[in-house]
């Protein structure tokens, strides 16, 4: 039987265990995450979808295989090895080939407003799998949210930049991470996030074993700027990014800390721009803003009475 947890009676949210050094590794990963998308607009010009997961996942595996190897390893239970497997094979497989296959037909900007629906996702997944239900602003946001994926496909096919596939791929991408999340948030309570990053990207590199022919033709016809930018992807948004993602998910609750992937989009849209001149249409940036008000919505708390 469940046991039931005394009410706080202040509204003011709990200080976070180490907020200064949560604080850098949230800046930290936002930052590496939003390069993502440039990187990967970049390199995909020569590497296929498939490939560039399983290169990118290859060097994130030796990179934490570097610090994790040195340090006691945690047994998991068998319920954590469920969870990591499917957090390993939905955020690091299916996520990577998702978002990669997405980037070949959209703008990086436009990739991460559609993937940033991640967070309403993540609270439905929680409302519906953990039985803490549905509160009515999260139904209302995540409407609203969806209203905003549809004008950006409008905007794509009117502006006739990439197509309808792009879009799928996106909510593929933005579904798989919201699992992933859901996934790892319960194996965070007695694994590190180092090691339990070192062992879902493994996982997720045995899942895009079929990819390796692929690699292998890919890497030879390469230019080396391609070749370090997978090698970034690698080392930076995965091994390190993931990393601090994961201890911070471990300090804080799954909902908080998805709000702080908002400022992903912005920053991915300045970044395209400096580096592509990549803009997004004005339908497609106005769908981007009602995704994120949708998202915003679905934050707030209904309000208490008396």
């Amino acid at each position: 039987m469940a046991t039931l947890r005394p009410q706080t009676p202040t509204p003011v949210a709990a200080p976070v265990e180490g907020s200064g050094r949560v604080l850098a590794a949230i800046l930290i990963t936002l930052l590496a995450w939003a390069s993502a998308f440039i990187v990967i607009r970049g390199a995909g010009t020569e590497f296929t979808p498939g490939a560039m997961a399983l290169g990118r996942l290859l060097v994130g595996a030796v990179c934490l295989s570097l610090l994790v190897l040195r340090r006691p390893l945690v047994r998991l239970t068998g319920r954590e090895w469920v969870l990591t497997a499917a957090f390993g094979i939905a955020w690091f497989a299916a996520y990577n080939v998702a978002l990669n296959t997405a980037e070949q037909t959209l703008d990086a900007g436009t990739t991460a407003m559609i993937v940033n629906i991640g967070p309403i996702l993540i609270a439905v997944g929680a409302g519906l799998v953990l039985g803490e239900g549905i509160p009515r602003w999260l139904a209302i946001g995540a409407g609203v949210a969806f209203c905003g994926v549809l004008l950006i496909g409008i905007s794509t096919g009117a502006d006739g930049f990439g197509d309808i596939s792009g879009i799928l791929w996106c909510l593929v991408a933005a579904v798989t991470y919201a699992v992933g999340v859901l996934c790892q948030k319960p194996v965070l309570r007695r694994v590190s996030s180092t090691q339990l990053t070192w062992i879902g990207c493994v996982i997720g590199v045995v899942a895009c074993l079929p990819y390796a022919g692929d690699l292998l033709r890919d890497v030879s016809t390469a230019s080396t700027g391609s070749i370090l930018g997978v090698v970034y992807l690698g080392a930076i948004p995965t091994a390190l990014a993931f990393t601090t993602w994961g201890f911070a998910l471990s300090k804080m609750p799954a909902a908080r800390l998805g709000v702080s992937t908002y400022v992903v989009p912005p920053l991915t849209i300045i970044l395209g721009l400096i580096v592509f001149g990549e803009v997004p249409g004005p339908l497609a940036v106005i769908g981007g803003v009602v995704c994120l008000v949708g998202v915003a919505l679905s934050r707030r708390s209904p309000r208490l009475p008396g």
